[in-house]
């Protein structure tokens, strides 16, 4: 596997890449005595047996087993190639990774992914240098600084100004290379329906760059300096390989390390949201690209924190996208709580109106918790006077109550209710038990026609402790390797996953002339012969009486194969006693007592 890129460019990337940034941004990791603990990504667990080690650079995985390096997690966790995976951090890392595909391979998709990400990049410098330091990009640079855009926040943003020419950027990304084909699939320009050639998407917009997780540009939000009917205010680049609007947040990049800290993620509306939450000093902000909140965004929160403070915007529309995307963070065991904003304001309205601190202490600073929020929402455009509305208020409370609240938060809302409404507490009780009966119901799993087996943990029997013990001196010396190749049972083995891990690491040792566990672990494809590598490498071993532990080892092994020697002589001893062919029956016995006194 790693013999397509240098190895030491695998080194060096690895030398670069602290494993607990990388396994932090899928875990949330909490620092015990010197490693680092969370719940496992791979299985199911509410009390944390994930495992990192900072020193040695490895995860592990006390109850499922996974187990390996930063590069083998990202393997795993994402599903990539080897390849794909080093080309990933090596990107996060500033190292260029050449992946060499076969001659007879189809096209490398992380290659076409790369081009799309270097003539964005090209892009975004063009734009932020044409903003900064031209004529031409000075009116908007003037709009923005008349709007508390400051050098610090253009130059963090990497923001910048598309020229009105038709195809002034698809010139530019021609002459440093790209293919007509490329600039299309980019989204950076359009082919021309009446004539050949390409015209640019953005003109004449103050551009503001959308970055993935590592920081790097993907693609762009264009604004126009003056709103006219004929030009919408927003433009943004169309999906694309490398940018699809229901899995990208913004800002993370940015955000990761405020988020970690806080323990807690504001999310917000749209990138200029995130903005304006930034003069104020918010620096743990995300928000979406214009969608509502989908499962894949709340996969990623999630592995960051487990606390949403959402502030939309003060409107109906606003309201309504935040109780949708509530109710998605609560049912996922998110706490959640809602910032709400005066009137029909934005973020940035408030922030021009208001101030910096006002925003940050008094709307980010003082949320609703999340049925709270709920009743709010509840009560708008509604008049007690009416019964209907009356009713539909309490309706509407209790079935967010049902099931999601505490015996103690389902008392206070309806003493709440009660003191609102005018209706007994007693009453509303009822009305609320009803539903939550109702919920427990329809969220009661079916029962399974066939009684399902609870499956047993894996029994650690002394073979396998022999065998681990055997692989973990092989793994450690490849000297350990010469002496088993030599053995006169051929594969030493038993089992056959370590059959299978010898013969691979027999090929390893053949390529390499010194032990290296992290580079064996990568040259498996199989995840499961990875754990067990993991487990094996961990696994105590004495290097001072090395000899006298191998010995053991393949004594006890060979004890096995003797073992399943005389199991099977008896079993055809019967056969030949059945079938009346006592003489055979007799010649195995005897075989069998031989095989019993050589143990």
């Amino acid at each position: 596997m790693s013999s397509r890129v240098p190895e030491e460019v695998i080194e060096k990337i690895r030398s670069s890449t602290d494993i607990v940034d990388i396994v932090g941004e899928y875990v949330q990791l909490t620092k015990r005595g010197r490693n680092w603990f969370g719940l496992c990504p791979f299985h199911g667990e509410s009390t944390p047996s994930f495992s990192v080690t900072a020193d040695k650079q490895i995860f592990h995985c006390f109850g499922c087993g996974a187990g390996g390096n930063v590069i083998t997690f990202l393997m795993d966790i994402e599903n990539l190639t080897f390849q794909d995976a080093l080309s990933r951090l090596g990107s996060r890392a500033g190292i260029e990774v050449d992946i060499q595909a076969p001659a007879d391979s189809g096209p490398v998709q992380s290659k076409s992914d790369h081009q799309l990400i270097l003539m964005h990049e090209f892009a975004a410098d063009m734009y932020h240098h044409i903003l900064l330091n031209t004529e031409e990009g000075q009116a908007a640079l003037d709009y923005l600084e008349d709007r508390g855009f400051t050098r610090e926040i253009i130059e963090k943003n990497r923001i910048g100004w598309s020229l009105p020419e038709w195809n002034y950027m698809a010139s530019a990304l021609k002459r440093k290379g790209f293919s007509e084909e490329e600039l299309e699939a980019s989204g950076l320009a359009i082919a021309r329906e009446q004539s050949s050639g390409y015209f640019d998407r953005f003109r004449g917009r103050i551009m503001f760059p959308i970055m993935n997780e590592s920081g790097k540009v993907i693609a762009f939000s264009g604004r126009v300096l003056e709103h006219t009917k004929q030009d919408a205010k927003y433009m943004n680049s169309p999906e694309s390989p490398i940018f699809q609007k229901s899995q990208v947040l913004y800002n993370v990049h940015h955000a990761r390390g405020a988020i970690r800290k806080n323990r807690k993620i504001i999310l917000f509306e749209g990138f200029m949201d995130v903005i304006a939450a930034g003069k104020a000093g918010v620096n743990n902000a995300l928000a979406t690209m214009g969608t509502s909140l989908t499962s894949q965004h709340i996969r990623q929160m999630k592995r960051f924190a487990q606390e949403v403070v959402i502030c939309f915007d003060g409107d109906d529309a606003g309201w309504e996208a935040a109780k949708r995307a509530a109710i998605a963070l609560n049912e996922d065991n998110f706490k959640v709580e809602v910032a709400v904003l005066p009137g029909k304001m934005d973020p940035d309205d408030f922030v021009r109106e208001n101030g910096a601190e006002a925003f940050k202490e008094q709307i980010i600073g003082k949320p609703h918790a999340f049925i709270a929020f709920a009743m709010m929402h509840a009560r708008r455009h509604k008049n007690f006077q009416y019964e209907n509305d009356l009713l539909q208020y309490i309706q509407e409370v209790l079935q967010l109550l049902a099931g999601r609240s505490s015996p103690l938060e389902r008392d206070l809302y309806i003493k709440q209710l009660s003191e609102e409404t005018g209706l007994s507490q007693e009453a509303i009780l009822q009305h609320y038990r009803k539903l939550e009966n109702k919920t427990i119901e329809r969220n009661r799993p079916e029962t399974p026609a066939v009684k399902t087996v609870k499956k047993e943990p894996k029994r650690v029997t002394s073979l396998h402790r022999a065998e681990r013990m055997l692989l973990s001196h092989a793994l450690a010396d490849p000297a350990v390797m010469d002496k088993l190749a030599l053995e006169d049972n051929g594969i030493p083995f038993v089992s056959e996953e370590f059959q299978a891990l010898y013969v691979q690491l027999l090929g390893f040792y053949e390529e390499w002339d010194k032990a290296d566990f992290h580079k064996f672990l990568e040259t498996l494809q199989d995840a499961e012969l990875r754990k067990l590598v993991m487990e094996t490498a961990l696994s105590e071993r004495d290097p001072e009486h090395a000899d006298e532990e191998i010995s053991d080892c393949l004594k006890h092994l060979q004890k096995h194969r003797v073992e399943q020697q005389i199991n099977l002589k008896i079993q055809q001893s019967k056969e030949a006693e059945k079938q009346h062919d006592i003489k055979r029956a007799l010649l195995l016995a005897q075989e069998v007592i031989a095989l019993r006194k050589s143990l």
